[in-house]
């Protein structure tokens, strides 16, 4: 009996994780395809835009930035996309001729990213 007790429970960690994986996935997949380009695959603000945006691309890996990941989930990530910054990103990517086809935003794509770059910033430190 405690064998499959102790059995059921490394099936269900590997679940947990296996979804966990998934959803990281799908956070790094957005990273990769939306965010290098300015913040660098290191989110420290070395992708090849970084310089060319005006007020410059930020480190995500300050810790203020991180500071503001945790108390803040989702709300920077989904603000920067919504853009209450203007037309800064796309005017950007615009000047330097980045084409990123449109993306419908979903709460879990969001959700994702912002674990993905606390994940990658947590590593970074």
């Amino acid at each position: 009996m405690r064998i499959i007790f102790i059995a059921s429970l490394g099936i269900l960690s590997l679940a947990q994780t296996s979804l966990s994986f998934a959803e990281n996935v799908n956070g790094k997949n957005l990273y990769l395809q939306r965010c290098t380009m300015c913040h660098g695959t290191d989110l420290k603000a070395t992708g090849p835009l970084a310089k060319k945006s005006n007020p410059p691309t930020p480190d995500l890996t300050t810790s203020a930035f991180k500071k503001r990941l945790n108390d803040y989930p989702g709300v920077i990530v989904s603000s920067i996309i919504l853009r209450p910054n203007g037309d800064l990103i796309p005017k950007t990517l615009r000047e330097n001729g980045v084409k990123l086809s449109p993306h419908s935003w979903s709460v879990k794509d969001l959700r994702d990213l912002n674990q993905y770059m606390v994940e990658v910033i947590s590593k970074n430190r």
